[in-house]
């Protein structure tokens, strides 16, 4: 793949600096366009952050919103085509069968209490990775990097 897709990367409320990190250093590996850091997500610059970031938090642009709420107005206004919610909920669609239209953000929620209800009512949708245990649940940050190279990997298959 020559140009990646354009794909925004909203961090909704996350508590962890290494989760931070860790999406940070998925978005420069595939040139997410930026990643936002809504409410009390850690952002750039933090310590802790830039430790598990490993100089990604340099790279990539980031930049701070009060919610994702706001976050997701803001990207509208500017003219993001589609934003998604990761949230696996009745409505979900598989990562992998929803259709993607660039430029894209993807938003991912809060480790216990996922994506916020505000803003789950002014995405298009929400995508998720189906899942059969007992838990269901991942990491924040698996979860984005299994995201994002599903999004990658039907944007290739489209171009063939």
């Amino acid at each position: 793949m020559k140009n990646p897709p354009e794909i925004t990367l909203v961090l909704d409320r996350l508590r962890s600096a290494h989760n931070v990190g860790n999406i940070l250093r998925i978005a420069e590996a595939v040139r997410a366009r930026e990643v936002i850091c809504c409410g009390y997500t850690p952002c750039p610059p933090h310590p802790k952050l830039a430790k598990t970031a490993m100089g990604t938090d340099t790279m990539v642009r980031c930049r701070w919103c009060r919610s994702s709420l706001d976050a997701v107005r803001r990207l509208r206004a500017e003219g993001v085509r589609q934003i998604l919610a990761a949230e696996w909920n009745e409505t979900s669609v598989p990562v992998w069968r929803q259709e993607y239209c660039y430029p894209l953000a993807i938003v991912l929620g809060n480790e216990a209490l996922g994506v916020s209800a505000e803003t789950l009512a002014e995405v298009d949708g929400c995508i998720g990775i189906p899942m059969f245990g007992e838990k269901s649940s991942i990491n924040v940050g698996n979860a984005a990097a299994a995201i994002v190279c599903s999004i990658l990997a039907a944007q290739d298959k489209l171009n063939g």
